[in-house]
């Protein structure tokens, strides 16, 4: 079987490489938003390396939709240390989201600019008492002249400390069915209100906010979709978040520095990386990423060909990458023997901590996101047809 992509793309692929060596020494400083990340983005735009097949007008590069270029450039960025382009909630769960459901007013005024790192987004979807329920959500909004009126609270709202803006799912329609009467709402984080409070985390950081709203104001235009249909909105966003907590080019990327990892950590004088039951962990990873690369091609090719059914592709991608990347790190744990158990500011750390602090998070995405025991659920049912689990009468 040949997997070489042709010489067709030979040129292209030495475009990419020349691109990478000449800006291979770029520092990126500054918090998100700084000037320095806001002008990568951009000159990743403008190289067509990064929203590429995103229409000009919106601020993406305007190109087509060429599966092979696309893993191309990621092949390339992920054997490089080269600043990666900026993902997030907003550039990839709300940006594809607009793009298929919002207005044009909503595409012109938030696309470019969160496409560049300018608008940094929130999700305002988990409740105290609506994780996996999450249709079963409580914080409710009432029109007012031309404005909503916000009530209610939300947790474990990522980056919420860092964002100028939340896309909210609210009640608005109290006396519909739960899964009815919900509206998607664009909340500006400056509007009075809204009590941000951090959540501790076991990583040891405060990444999660609980959010208060008491009479949130914001303009009645801000909504997706039409009222009363924000699930429907809700769910094109999920399939686009359980996409990016578990994208492979990353994986790859991180697979490379577990490599040179386990090449320089050494057990009794020998490297890790020639131990067998280590190296075989690894290769027992790298063959998984691999499926998972094989399976993120068939999704973009399924945008280009819309008779291919690739929904079974999309449901895996989270249940098998968050517990891909955690068993990655945990190999990196492991293979840095006691060095490995450190954590916060001991001198000994490698690479400041960030495998342990890595290692914990992905344990927490196996939770978050939708637990990967409902995302089996998810498989089952509406991937492989089979019957729901039956409910208990009287329950």
């Amino acid at each position: 079987m040949d997997l070489e992509y042709g010489p067709q793309y030979d040129d292209f692929r030495a475009e990419v490489v020349s691109f990478i060596k000449e800006n291979e020494k770029t520092k990126l400083t500054g918090p998100p938003r700084s000037e320095s990340r806001v002008e990568w983005q951009q000159k990743l735009i403008d190289n067509g390396y990064f929203a590429r097949s995103i229409p000009k007008e919106y601020g993406g590069y305007g190109g087509d939709m060429d599966i092979i270029k696309l893993r191309i450039i990621a092949e390339e960025f992920a054997k490089s240390p080269i600043p990666k382009p900026a993902g997030g909630q907003g550039i990839q769960m709300l940006v594809p989201t607009l793009l298929s459901l919002g207005t044009e007013e909503q595409k012109q005024e938030y696309i470019k600019p969160t496409l560049r790192g300018e608008i940094l987004w929130c999700q305002g979807y988990s409740e105290p008492n609506s994780g996996s329920d999450l249709a079963s959500l409580q914080t409710k909004a009432e029109l007012d002249g031309d404005e909503w009126v916000i009530n209610g609270q939300k947790i474990w709202t990522s980056t919420a400390h860092l964002s100028q803006m939340c896309f909210i799912l609210v009640r608005t329609e109290p006396d519909a069915p739960k899964h009815q009467g919900i509206s998607y709402l664009l909340m500006p984080m400056d509007a009075e209100g809204i009590d941000r409070r951090p959540i501790k985390q076991m990583t040891g950081d405060s990444d999660f906010n609980e959010l208060f709203l008491t009479d949130v104001r914001i303009p009645a235009k801000n909504i997706v979709g039409a009222r009363g249909e924000g699930w429907k909105v809700a769910n094109a966003t999920l399939g686009h978040e359980r996409g990016s907590l578990a994208d492979p080019n990353v994986t790859q990327n991180r697979l490379n520095s577990l490599i040179d990892l386990m090449k320089n950590e050494t057990i009794d004088g020998q490297r890790v990386i020639d131990k067998p039951i280590f190296r075989d962990r690894l290769l027992s990873i790298q063959g998984r990423l691999m499926a998972q690369q094989s399976n993120a091609l068939r999704i973009l090719s399924s945008q280009i060909n819309k008779e291919q059914d690739a929904n079974l592709a999309k449901v895996i991608v989270k249940l098998q990458g968050t517990e891909l990347r955690h068993e990655l790190e945990g190999l990196a744990i492991d293979a840095m023997g006691e060095l490995g158990t450190l954590y916060e500011d001991s001198p000994h750390l490698r690479d400041n901590g960030a495998w342990q602090m890595t290692y914990m998070y992905y344990l927490g995405l196996i939770i978050g996101g939708g637990t990967n025991q409902i995302q089996k659920n998810i498989i089952s049912e509406r991937a492989l047809g089979m019957p729901k689990e039956p409910k208990i009468q009287g329950a």
